[in-house]
């Protein structure tokens, strides 16, 4: 019953974010949008997979605790902010007014390959990691540990490499140049998020220090 509370949460969160972008767009045949509509779908159908699910997980990101860092608090509003903004530019983009050139269908293609490509890799760190939490807290009430494994042996945020993927794969799902524009600063507070993240738990998290010694880089294999 919880996990079906949580997935009807989540598809809310979806579909508010289509509304926004076929309300931007103007019209229903928005054929970029349907195709974006159907691989977000896709991608929340394979997050809730019963192989995918952990109960205590969905806890823990569902109703996150009061002690997430207040630093986290302001990145995810400003990230929200980022988000919305993209969404609605890329309605009126290639749904409303088409500032945008067509792009060939291979872009599209290309689009969903590395939507597809974030997912899966987000999907896997989340999996991998029973403490991949949707605020940055040391979750000590959970006996927080490091995850080493899976992904996490190449670098030490795999779920935000896979959100990046996801942020490059936006404009070209949707066919709007336009939407670069909000997109830039959303990966660069994935980038400070990453960066302040990773000095809290190698502050906080015991044997994180030693982990991040192991895996040398945080986001990007063999550049940073």
């Amino acid at each position: 019953m919880k996990r079906i509370k949580i997935f009807i949460k989540s598809f809310i969160g979806i579909f508010f974010f289509i509304l926004i972008l076929f309300l931007s767009a103007g019209r229903m045949d928005y054929y970029q949008g349907w195709i974006f509509s159907a691989v977000s779908l896709l991608g929340l159908l394979m997050n809730f997979a019963p192989s995918n699910v952990d109960t205590e997980l969905l806890d823990e990101r569902s109703k996150p605790p009061k002690d997430a860092k207040q630093w986290d608090k302001l990145i995810l509003l400003l990230s929200s902010l980022t988000t919305i903004i993209a969404y609605v530019l890329a309605g009126l983009d290639s749904g409303r007014y088409q500032w945008s050139p067509q792009f060939p269908w291979s872009i599209y293609i290309l689009g969903i390959v590395l939507m597809f490509i974030g997912q899966l890799l987000f999907l896997k760190a989340k999996k991998t990691n029973r403490f991949f939490s949707s605020v940055m807290r040391i979750q000590n009430d959970r006996g927080h540990t490091v995850c080493e494994t899976g992904p996490y042996r190449f670098v030490r945020h795999p779920g935000y490499l896979g959100m990046i993927f996801s942020w490059l794969a936006f404009p070209l799902l949707l066919g709007s140049v336009w939407s670069i524009i909000p997109i830039v600063p959303a990966i660069i507070l994935l980038l400070v998020r990453t960066s302040l993240e990773d000095k809290t738990l190698m502050n906080e998290l015991t044997g994180y220090s030693q982990y991040a010694i192991n895996t040398r880089y945080r986001l990007i294999p063999w550049i940073w």
